[in-house]
């Protein structure tokens, strides 16, 4: 009945697994706590026991449902990174947000399948500490690549996932083991290197992290390699073999708006807090908040050798934001010739009071963007 229902309501991946402590899970997460690989993501800390073990987020679930929808695109998503005057944006990220429509369908089906069976359900769709990937791993619909992230052999690593906990003893799949083989594409292409090794991610270098979950200064180091991607990264989920079974995404929530769709950096640059939410409001995008959103766009700016971006750079040297300043700083000594840029440094770094922006006035200079 579920997998039959899940069908009509467009979800492409059903996979059932039971609930169980697993001993590798704390073992992991505690290792990947320790080495502070989840930066600024307190929240992973602070429910880090039952992060890993779903028996204690809820002692009587017996069974979980993993639901996968394709949000595949229809094009190669790193071509963007050839268009410098524009943002590269996550594809996950250019339609509608992904918990609101996933989580509405599986609560339709989570009270559907309580009426009937008369078990209690919870439905998670990231807005629990309930480790997803690893069930659905557990639950037969992909596995675990060397990235982290979950590969399908149907889908490749274009699937959003959400769960379903019940208190009902349901027959569990297989699991599906590992086909990484020795690929290591999405070892090798990551900008930052952000796999201290295969299967283990380091947030604190990932673009992803810096450029959506990283709440303060981007460091100097990862500046230059962040390019143009102003909102995640798709890099190493891109280059993956098993993309080539993955057909375009059907579902029309998750295409791609113009808003969206690797806007030119100046129509960033000029937003405003009210503009930002207007433009993003019903995205992933939102909840970055404008600040965030306007210093990525700095960034991808400094990097785009793209001197007619200035004029919209100079303005926010006098932003409200120290994040925002901070980047029109290094984004102007990126873009401005010497005497342009002595004339600005003259003009605003008498008037600078944070402690982080001063900083970035006097940094030495780098080699312009190429």
């Amino acid at each position: 009945m579920l997998r039959d229902d899940a069908r009509k309501l467009g979800l492409d991946a059903v996979g059932i697994a039971r609930v169980a402590s697993d001993a590798r899970l704390p073992e992991r997460l505690a290792h990947f706590l320790s080495e502070k690989r989840h930066g600024d993501m307190d929240w992973m800390e602070t429910h880090a026991d039952r992060r890993a073990d779903p028996l204690r987020l809820w002692p009587e679930a017996r069974s979980a449902v993993l639901f996968g929808q394709s949000y595949a695109p229809s094009s190669n998503p790193l071509d963007a990174l050839q268009q410098r005057s524009n943002a590269a944006i996550s594809v996950y990220a250019k339609g509608r947000d992904y918990h609101d429509v996933l989580k509405k369908r599986i609560k339709s089906l989570a009270r559907a399948f309580a009426e009937k069976s008369g078990a209690d359900v919870k439905v998670f769709v990231d807005t629990a500490p309930l480790m997803e990937k690893p069930l659905a791993a557990k639950a037969g619909i992909g596995w675990q690549g060397k990235h982290t992230i979950l590969v399908s052999r149907e889908h490749g690593n274009w699937l959003f996932l959400g769960a379903m906990l019940t208190t009902a003893e349901l027959e569990p799949d297989e699991s599906t083991p590992d086909h990484c083989g020795t690929c290591r594409r999405c070892l090798d292409i990551c900008p930052t290197n952000a796999f201290p090794a295969p299967y283990q991610l380091d947030a604190r270098r990932c673009i992803a992290y810096l450029t959506i979950e990283h709440k303060g200064h981007i460091a100097p180091e990862y500046r230059v390699a962040i390019g143009n991607r102003v909102f995640g990264c798709d890099d190493c989920a891109a280059v993956c073999p098993w993309n080539k079974f993955a057909g375009a995404a059907s579902e029309i929530k998750y295409a791609a708006r113009q808003e969206t769709d690797n806007p030119p950096l100046a129509d960033l640059l000029a937003l405003d807090d009210a503009a930002f939410r207007a433009r993003f409001a019903g995205t992933p995008i939102k909840r970055t908040g404008r600040d965030r959103i306007v210093r990525n766009a700095l960034i991808a700016s400094g990097n785009s050798a793209d001197r007619s971006l200035l004029r919209h750079i100079v303005p926010l040297l006098e932003d409200q934001s120290p994040l925002v300043r901070a980047m029109a700083v290094w984004a102007s000594r990126r873009l401005a010739d010497d005497e342009e840029f002595y004339v600005l440094r003259e003009r605003f770094e008498r008037i600078e009071q944070d402690r982080e922006v001063a900083s970035e006035w006097i940094m030495p200079m780098e080699e312009k963007a190429a």
